[in-house]
Parts: structure tokens; C-alpha cells; sequence
């Protein structure tokens, strides 16, 4: 057994080889205390990282070094723990008490077949069994911890989603690419909604009514104060001043002026629920891509799928995965689900409302990401003048009728 200490800058990182059990363990924490000790001494010591990448086996005086550690340091987490050591760290309730990161698999996904693009990543099938969603190069795995974090939160809420079983890193799919993060899920035999319209065509009008319902189920969803679940319409606001950079200072303030006519609300919303997050598993729907989930008003849950449904800037047929013209089948027969019972003017009323809505998601999706081309970029800036502020007007006024949109 090996206890190697190293700093950089005021943090701290302790990398474990061997064996911490009742005979290295002593040593081990001897070696431990005496440098930072030393460390502490010259510097301050902000956060603490045992590296377990090369750890085989703990006992229980190797977890007294591991409490003793994160008592006399607010920021200290494990990484790399193997399968065996992260078994007797969960048995023993270690994970409940500090940050513990499992060993990450490196996966590779050449030869898997695209199921889904999205503004953060890409959807694979890995095998019959199982999906992986490979995020853009860059993501952090804070980010990818959100997005589990939101799954979970959602899915004891009553959202039907699949939960992530295990966090990976992908190999570069490209010569000079990085290494990405990779979230696998078991999905047995299930397909995206839009794979499963292309190949029943005559089972759209089924489609369509079970995409309404699971939007009507989201939205009866009622968002407890306390919980992990943030605010959709805040999220909107923070990805708005995200693209200050597009877009002069006068069209970032109409975007924000619809905004502030959105009423509140505590609904559970997906945020990105166009056909290709939702899979299709044994004749019922369930969600993927939870990264935007969050509380608020339906009318903006429906403003993001109608900007992707209807109105989507670029290939449509390779991200959302249907032709256009079948995927605007497809939502116009599932509002009239989602609105069925209501009178033919407050429908038509609310069908306006939501396409308004989608005119700030239209471009708030550039936020998703720093990496997407010029092209993409310029041909938003191209339509902003056509789909905002020759219609300004037009829009207001429809605003000024959202608060009619009682929950």
C-alpha cells in the first residue's frame, strides 16, 4: 500500500494504491496527518480529493482515515472508487456522509446507431438493452450531476422517466476530440416517438393522444417548495442574458418583456419535450434528456415543444427524427387532445399564447451550448427581425392575455 500526497494551488489530492486495511492503515494515516500538517503550514488547504482509482480494498480502519478527514474538511469528496470499495462504502452509509464518485467505465459508441441529437449531446443505442446520452465536449460533470439529480427529483414527483444507472466517459468520436461524459439508462426494447410514428404511420392519431397525455400528466404535477426542481421561467431569464453576445441589446429586452407576462406557476414541466425524448416502451411513454426540467406555467413547457415540433432552425428531419410536415401533424392533433373540452376560443386562444412563447425559445436554445456552428447562429440572427420585431406589436398584445390562462 502507497499514500501519495499532491497540491495544486490550495488543493489537496491523496491518491491511494493498494490495499487500506488494518496493516497499511496506520502507516497510511501517519503519512497523511505529517503532510498536511506540512501543507497546512504553508498555505491554506481548500479542499481535500482522495484519488481511489488504484484502490483495491478498504477495511473499517481505512473508513476511520476517511471520516477523520471529511470532519476536519468541509470540501472533501472520493473519486474513482471501484465497484468492490464503492459496495462497502454504500453498505456502511459512507455515501450518505461525503461525496463519493464511482470509477467511470470508458465507453465507445462507433458502430452504435444516432437515435437522438438535442443541444447538449447525442442519444446511442448501446445494445437491446440499454441508450446512452453523450454530452457535448466541455460539459462538467456538475452538469451531468444536475441532470441526474433532476431525473430522480422528477421521477418521485410522478414524471415517467427512465433514471441513469450509470455515469461514463465516452472515447473521442472524432481524431483530436476529448473524452465526453456518457449517461446510460436501461430502456429495454423502447424507441423514440418519432422512430415508432415513422415506422406506424397509421397510428399518428394514437400517438398524438398518448404525447397529449403525457403533457397532461406533467402539468397536473404540482412542484413542492421544498425541492431540488428550479424555476423554469428563471432558467429561461438566466439562458436569455446567456446570449447577450448574438443579439443587440434591444431584441434581448423583447424577448424578456414576453417573459414577464407568463403567470406563475408550480406545474412540473419537462422543457424540452419534442418526439425524440420521448421513448416509447411497451405501448406507454417515457422521458429522457431531463436537464431543463423544472416548475412553472404549462404555457412554457408547450412554447419549447412547439419551437421544436414546429418551428425548428436547421435539419429538422435529423434532429426531431420525422419530416416536418408529419411532425406538424402530429402536434397539431395532439393539442387538440391536450385542450380537448375546452371552447373552440379559448383553444385557438391558448394555441396562439403557446406559439408566442416559442419565439423566445426559438433562441434562447442557442444558450445550450458554445459550440454550435456559425451557420446555426447566423441563421437565427437572420430570422429575428421576421419572427419577433415585425410582429412586436402583435405579440404584446397577445401577452396581455396570458394571466386568462388560469391553472
Amino acid at each position: 500500500m502507497t499514500t501519495t500526497i499532491t497540491t495544486s494551488g490550495n488543493d489537496v489530492t491523496i491518491i491511494f494504491d493498494g490495499r487500506l486495511d488494518t496493516a497499511t492503515s496506520a502507516e497510511a494515516s501517519a503519512t497523511i496527518n505529517e503532510q498536511l500538517s506540512i501543507i497546512g503550514s504553508q498555505l491554506t488547504i481548500v479542499s481535500i480529493t482522495c484519488d481511489a482509482t488504484r484502490l483495491v480494498y478498504i477495511s473499517s480502519s481505512g473508513l476511520r482515515i476517511l471520516l477523520s478527514l471529511v470532519k476536519r474538511y468541509k470540501n472533501f469528496r472520493v473519486i474513482g472508487v471501484q465497484p468492490q470499495v464503492y459496495e462497502v462504502l454504500e453498505t456502511t452509509r459512507f455515501t450518505q456522509i461525503m461525496t463519493i464518485e464511482r470509477a467511470m467505465r470508458l465507453l465507445s459508441v462507433e458502430g452504435c446507431r444516432l437515435i437522438g441529437i438535442g443541444g447538449v449531446g447525442k442519444v446511442y443505442r448501446l445494445d437491446g438493452d440499454t441508450i446512452i446520452k453523450v454530452f457535448r465536449e466541455g460539459t462538467t460533470m456538475d452538469e451531468v450531476r444536475k441532470e441526474i439529480l433532476l431525473s430522480k427529483e422528477a421521477f418521485v414527483l410522478g414524471m415517467p422517466t427512465a433514471i441513469s444507472f450509470d455515469i461514463v466517459k465516452v472515447k473521442p468520436q472524432k481524431e483530436g476530440g476529448e473524452e465526453c461524459y456518457g449517461l446510460v439508462y436501461e430502456l429495454l426494447k423502447a424507441q423514440t416517438l418519432s422512430t415508432y410514428v415513422k415506422k406506424h404511420p397509421s397510428e399518428l392519431d394514437d400517438c398524438a393522444r398518448k404525447y397529449a397525455d403525457l403533457f397532461l400528466q406533467l402539468h397536473q404535477i404540482e412542484v413542492p417548495s421544498i425541492c431540488n426542481v428550479p424555476s423554469a421561467l428563471e432558467n429561461e431569464r438566466k439562458q436569455i442574458e446567456h446570449i447577450r453576445r448574438y443579439f443587440p441589446e434591444e431584441n434581448i429586452q423583447m424577448m424578456l418583456n414576453i417573459l414577464e407576462y407568463i403567470p406563475e406557476g408550480k406545474r412540473l414541466l419537462h422543457m424540452d419535450l419534442q418526439t425524440k425524448n420521448a421513448m416509447m416502451q411497451e405501448g406507454e411513454l417515457m422521458l429522457i434528456d431531463m436537464g431543463e426540467v423544472g416548475y412553472g406555467h404549462p404555457l412554457l413547457d408547450l412554447g419549447h415543444a412547439y419551437s421544436a415540433m414546429v418551428n425548428f432552425v436547421g435539419d429538422y428531419e435529423k434532429t426531431i427524427g420525422i419530416p416536418r410536415e408529419v411532425g406538424k401533424r402530429l402536434w397539431d392533433k395532439a393539442m387538440e387532445y391536450y385542450m380537448e373540452g375546452l371552447p373552440a376560443d379559448v383553444a385557438a386562444q391558448r394555441r396562439e399564447q403557446i406559439a408566442v412563447v416559442s419565439c423566445v425559445r426559438k433562441f434562447s436554445w442557442l444558450s445550450l451550448s458554445d459550440s454550435f456552428p456559425d451557420q446555426v447562429i447566423q441563421e437565427c440572427q437572420s430570422q429575428f427581425n421576421e419572427v419577433i420585431v415585425q410582429r412586436y406589436d402583435y405579440i404584446m398584445e397577445v401577452c396581455k392575455t396570458f394571466k386568462d390562462w388560469t391553472l
